[in-house]
């Protein structure tokens, strides 16, 4: 059973805590001491119904506020398939929790209060979803019934977004009118909007296609281990170790290892005890090579036939996740994969306002901010552009001085 990681996005009362709970709800994913609790509580609804919200509020100040602050995931399944949620938070000063919550999602849920339309953080959520590459967008327009389940609302909100949706080149847009507090069209298809023919959310979430075609040739595995046991019986063993992180590696495919040029042939694949002849995207393995190639932790073995970026100067967007701004006079760390190198910010070339996508020029970089930066790497990195293959296309910075994780990467172009 396949697994579908997605994230939620929505203003303040959007809807988007109860949307989550309603999903768990409707899908009998609640534990039977979770629902008792519930039902104590003493949040409510005006109808004295549970409030769904409380299910996702994890912190005493998500409870006391009605906020969410701090990403949270979730977890259910159906006959179909397996999801974890995270719900993120949607206000500015918890930008980069979004972010990391957002990161490994494959598919992004947008709030829209049908009362309200597209606002200034419909602009924000979808400018993150377009920066993180996120293909599949379900925009919900959330509190249907507070609009009497208009169709004229729903047409009107839906050609405004798609003007967005073409600005912010979102590729796969799908439209549902739902009311996550009704439970209209969440797991059940609503009564009330015989006007819409289209999937409930549960349905669509249960078929959509998020097989990532992209990466399917850019076999790539960086090396986290040379496996050298060195003893009697295994004298002459020598394998790498590591997380095939996209595509596939088949026995007898020309490998190419970075930043070193060397190339090689796989002779032997090894999962435990397994000998497969052929891994994928996610498997952790040791790869044997017909040749004696200088290989060591942080190269990557890569599809001989497909290579990646290598170079030293490179040009990302970057999400700054410190209370310290960027300070260009320091070196930081920056780890792709297994790799750690120094790295100092060349150039900050513009900052984004994400509540209108205007790029300004900048001088530094505050929590939250983001924007696009030309960073220069001691070492030569192998990298895939972000847009080409996500997994090989990020990486964080560290400040050497804290250790701290104080920025996400995005891998946009090489900049020599």
């Amino acid at each position: 059973m396949n697994l579908l990681k997605f994230f939620t996005a929505g203003s303040v009362d959007d809807g988007k805590s109860t949307l989550i709970g309603r999903l768990l709800y409707d899908t009998d994913s609640i534990l039977a001491d979770q629902l008792e609790a519930l039902q104590q509580s003493n949040r409510k609804n005006d109808d004295g119904t549970i409030d769904l919200a409380i299910l996702t509020d994890g912190l005493r100040a998500e409870r006391e506020q009605g906020i969410t602050i701090d990403v949270a995931y979730k977890y259910f399944q159906t006959d179909k398939r397996k999801f974890i949620i995270a719900d993120t938070p949607g206000h500015i000063q918890y930008t980069r929790n979004m972010v990391t919550g957002a990161s490994t999602a494959k598919l992004a849920i947008i709030l829209i209060d049908a009362r309200n339309g597209v606002v200034e953080q419909t602009i924000r959520h979808s400018y993150l979803v377009s920066l993180l590459g996120i293909e599949h967008v379900v925009v919900a327009l959330n509190k249907m019934d507070m609009v009497d389940y208009s169709e004229t609302v729903f047409n009107a909100i839906t050609e405004k977004y798609k003007t967005l949706a073409a600005e912010l080149q979102l590729k796969e847009v799908t439209f549902i009118p739902v009311s996550a507090l009704k439970g209209d069209n969440i797991v059940h298809e609503s009564k009330h909007m015989e006007w819409y023919q289209g999937r409930s959310l549960l349905h669509f979430l249960e078929t959509v296609d998020v097989e990532d075609k992209q990466s399917y040739n850019l076999a790539r595995m960086p090396v986290q281990w040379v496996v050298r046991p060195q003893t009697d019986e295994l004298h002459d063993y020598r394998g790498y170790a590591g997380r095939v992180l996209s595509g596939s590696f088949k026995v007898n495919d020309k490998v190419t290892v970075l930043p070193s040029g060397s190339s090689s042939v796989i002779e032997r694949i090894e999962i435990f005890d397994q000998r497969p002849e052929e891994v994928h995207a996610g498997q952790s393995v040791t790869l044997h090579l017909k040749d004696n190639v200088d290989i060591s932790r942080g190269d990557v073995l890569v599809n001989a036939n497909h290579l990646p970026q290598n170079s030293k100067l490179i040009e990302a967007d970057v999400c700054w996740m410190d209370t310290r701004p960027l300070d260009e006079s320091i070196t930081y760390l920056l780890q792709h994969n297994s790799k750690v190198t120094k790295a100092k910010i060349n150039e900050i070339v513009y900052k984004v306002d994400i509540n209108t996508l205007e790029k300004q020029s900048a001088v530094d970089f505050k929590l939250n901010d983001i924007g696009r930066v030309v960073i220069k790497t001691a070492d030569e990195l192998a990298f895939d552009l972000y847009t080409d293959n996500k997994a090989n296309g990020a990486a964080i910075l560290i400040d050497s001085r804290t250790n701290l994780t104080v920025a996400a990467l995005m891998f946009r172009a090489v900049a020599d």
